[in-house]
């Protein structure tokens, strides 16, 4: 069976000429004519059409299990062809054989809600901020403050690894020594994503130095670390992993050119995340409703047995922007907020209580303004940011 790529492709040349060029390219081909032209491994059009191209690459050009050589092959060469003006891909049929080569999720959405004993509703979380700058104990000081509020998660921003100020070990222990005592006090449990992105040498001993020290979630930037470093994470760590989509921007902001992100969305699943950034239905990092519900599905509708992930609505998120991503969402999501949280004016615990809030009026379907009558921090927040 082949893999199908489809892509949308902007050109001077006629669409069939163009989807040739392409299938020529990222297979079997070349500039000029050369022995083997009836090569079988050679990619096909499949169709070509307006500015949509399918092309069907047989599944033996593929080394199964090497997601590197599968974008080599689907997303190589071909954004640099001159004849081409823009390219995007789109989306890939992925063959059963070459999904079933990984395991996909370790811990996926149910096992999640298993250590939270949370099953009933989104869950909903943070990220510390200021994204840079706190030492440890500050760092811990502000995810407290936010578990106390009842949040589910709080995670390491992307631009925090093991810099000087703050320390990954030092601050995995100050985390989890402040929720370990929020637990106790609330009988709250949370998650905390310790971000151990870092080159390929070094990576898994990072993480596992981490949860030596007591995490219970890693993060990872896929898309500077590599989709390598995080199947190599989720197959050795035993803890969820939280992936980022940090650097994305430069491959889906573009309509017309480069990579969709739920061709991204696909390649973290197989290779094993638990939560997926993958854009907002309202907030400042909102994009194409249309590609949200596909990424949306893509990690959670049945595939080939590989366990399911969480979106993670993400980016200017403050409570009144919880319904319209949870509707768009639904109940197995992460609704996450910065400043939406530690800008409240009552501060992070009432951020916090405030986002709860939101959630909660959402799943009994009463609209915000009227929750927020006997719910003060919403209240508050509302007035704050706007309704």
């Amino acid at each position: 069976m082949d893999l199908v790529a489809k892509y949308h492709v902007e050109t001077d040349l006629p669409i069939q000429k163009a989807a040739e060029a392409i299938a020529a390219e990222q297979s079997t081909g070349t500039w000029t004519e050369v022995r083997g032209a009836d090569n079988p491994l050679a990619a096909r059009v499949i169709r070509a059409e307006g500015d949509l191209v399918e092309i069907g690459f047989p599944v033996e050009l593929f080394e199964p299990g090497n997601i590197p050589q599968y974008l080599s092959v689907i997303a190589g060469n071909l954004f640099g062809l001159g004849s081409l003006k823009k390219v995007r891909l789109l989306d890939v049929d992925f063959p059963e054989s070459l999904v079933r080569a990984h395991r996909g999720p370790m811990f996926g959405i149910e096992d999640a809600r298993k250590i939270l004993d949370v099953f009933d509703r989104p869950l909903v979380g943070t990220i510390v901020k200021p994204k840079v700058g706190l030492d440890p104990a500050g760092t811990a000081e502000v995810a407290a403050a936010a578990v106390r509020g009842g949040l589910d998660l709080v995670k390491d921003d992307e631009t925090l690894t093991n810099q000087s100020f703050c320390p990954m070990v030092e601050r995995v222990e100050a985390v989890m020594s402040a929720l370990d005592r929020a637990e106790k006090d609330t009988g709250k449990k949370a998650f905390y994503a310790v971000n151990v992105t870092t080159g390929a040498d070094q990576i898994l001993e990072r993480a596992e130095k981490a949860v030596d020290h007591g995490a219970n979630m890693v993060m990872v930037d896929v898309l500077t670390a590599g989709f390598s470093a995080l199947e190599v994470l989720s197959r050795n760590v035993k803890v969820p992993v939280h992936v980022h989509r940090t650097m994305h921007g430069a491959m889906t902001r573009d309509k017309g050119h480069g990579i969709s992100m739920v061709v991204i969305a696909k390649l973290v699943r197989m290779a094993g995340g638990t939560n997926l950034h993958t854009g907002s239905y309202l907030g400042k990092m909102a994009r194409e409703i249309e590609e949200n519900d596909l990424c949306r599905d893509a990690l959670r509708n049945e595939w080939h047995g590989l366990k399911r992930v969480f979106p993670v609505a993400s980016g200017g998120i403050y409570p009144a922007t919880v319904h319209a991503n949870l509707d768009g969402y639904g109940i197995d999501c992460i609704v996450q907020a910065g400043g939406g949280v530690h800008g409240h004016p009552g501060g992070t615990t009432a951020g916090a209580r405030a986002m709860v809030q939101a959630a909660e009026a959402w799943m009994k379907r009463v609209p915000l303004s009227e929750y927020a009558e006997d719910h003060k921090e919403l209240e508050t927040a509302l007035k704050f940011w706007g309704s």
